[in-house]
Formats: C-alpha cells, sequence, structure tokens
C-alpha cells in the first residue's frame, strides 16, 4: 500500500503540468467566452447561451494521463516500481482527481447559476442539461465524465508505449473505421431521428453518469491488461 501511495505521488511532482495545465487552459476558453457573451446576444436566448468550452478541461486531462503513461512508467520500473503497483497508484490517483474536479466544477456551477450566467448568460461549466441544479449529483454528473477521460488517456498511453508510433496510429484508424462505418450504417437505414428520440429519452445519469463509468471500466480492464506486457 506504501508503494502504491509512493506511486500516486510521481503524478504529483509537477503539479503545474498535471493540474496547472488544464486548469490554465479550461480558463483561458472561460475567459475568451466570456467577453464574446458580454459582447453579443449569445446569452440572450431562453436559459441563456449554451458553450463546450469546458470540454477542454477533459481533453487535456485525458493528455495528460497519456503523458502519465509514456513518461512515468519507464521511471517507475527503473524505480523497482511494479506495473501493478503503478496501475494501482494511476487508477488511485484518477479516481481522486476526477472526484476532485467534479467538487470544483460542481462549485463554478453554483456560482454560474446564482451570478445568472455571470450575468450574461453564459452556460460554461455545466452547459445547459449537464446542469442538474443538485450540489452533490452535480458532482458525480461531472466526475464521472473526467473519471472516463482519465482512464482513456491511460489506455492511450499503454498503446503508445507498447506498439509506438504504429499502435496510435492503428488506434485512430480503427477508431475512425468503427464510428464512420456506424455512421454510414445510420444513414443508410434513415434512423438519425430514431437515434436522437434514443439519446432524449435517456436521463441524465444515463447520458453522464452510467455510460462514462461503464467506458471507464472497460478503459481500465483494457488498459491494465495492455500494461502487463510493456517493457521499459
Amino acid at each position: 500500500m506504501n508503494r502504491t501511495l509512493a506511486t500516486a505521488r510521481m503524478h504529483l511532482v509537477n503539479p503545474l503540468l498535471t493540474i496547472g495545465v488544464p486548469w490554465a487552459i479550461v480558463l483561458l476558453s472561460f475567459a475568451i467566452n466570456l467577453p464574446i457573451w458580454a459582447l453579443t446576444d449569445a446569452g440572450q436566448g431562453p436559459g441563456g447561451g449554451i458553450t463546450g468550452g469546458v470540454l477542454s478541461l477533459y481533453i487535456t486531462v485525458l493528455v495528460v494521463y497519456v503523458q502519465s503513461v509514456t513518461q512515468l512508467l519507464p521511471f517507475a520500473m527503473g524505480m523497482s516500481i511494479s506495473r501493478l503497483t503503478f496501475y494501482r497508484g494511476t487508477a488511485l490517483v484518477a479516481v481522486a482527481s476526477a472526484l476532485a474536479y467534479g467538487i470544483a466544477l460542481s462549485i463554478l456551477t453554483q456560482v454560474e447559476d446564482a451570478t445568472g450566467g455571470w450575468g450574461v448568460g453564459l452556460q460554461f461549466w455545466a452547459p445547459g442539461p449537464v446542469d442538474v441544479d443538485n450540489w452533490a449529483l452535480q458532482v458525480v454528473v461531472s466526475g464521472a465524465p473526467m473519471l472516463a477521460a482519465a482512464f482513456l488517456g491511460v489506455g492511450i498511453g499503454v498503446v503508445m508505449k507498447r506498439w509506438g508510433q504504429l499502435g496510435l496510429w492503428s488506434l485512430v484508424v480503427g477508431a475512425l473505421l468503427v464510428f464512420g462505418g456506424l455512421a454510414i450504417l445510420v444513414s443508410w437505414q434513415q434512423a438519425w431521428g430514431d437515434v436522437g428520440t434514443w439519446l432524449t429519452d435517456q436521463s441524465m445519469l444515463t447520458l453522464a453518469v452510467l455510460i462514462p463509468a461503464v467506458l471507464s471500466v472497460v478503459a481500465a480492464g483494457l488498459s491494465f491488461a495492455g500494461l502487463r506486457r510493456i517493457v521499459p
């Protein structure tokens, strides 16, 4: 357990990178969106205006966890830390950071709602239906996708570390083929309306919590399977 905690602390050795960069990028996105909403009528519609700028936080966190595998794993193995211990420490940091991000985003959402979208109708930290108007539930709704982003980052890092650039590009091409094939199939069946209806029929807990949780479990399992065969 001590070695797992020590491994977890390795991820926080450079907090300016692992924590500062994601927040710097999303705050920059917020700083760009805020004056746009203030200078235009983007927030004048019913319920205010929605922006997807907060996605930059999730994407940056994913990249941070890719780097956690590609950069920290060789160092950890050089320090005689086993792959299992590294994985446990990384998973511990992923869960803790997802909870911390969820709490921070929930607090920011509460402030955003209380100020009428920062006075300009901007829905940034929990856009549209993602704002569930409940502090504790908001932590879960904002934190579950963050956990999925973290484990997806670990998975991509494992692919890069084990198979290199070929593995990464194979993953990209495979994802394009799968999602592109699904898009072609849905278009061929003229079922986009059915897809939209299915999505609107799902609860926010299903879309923002259950699906990301399942994705996290799948990514975590595949990541661990691949990590066991990585060589320094």
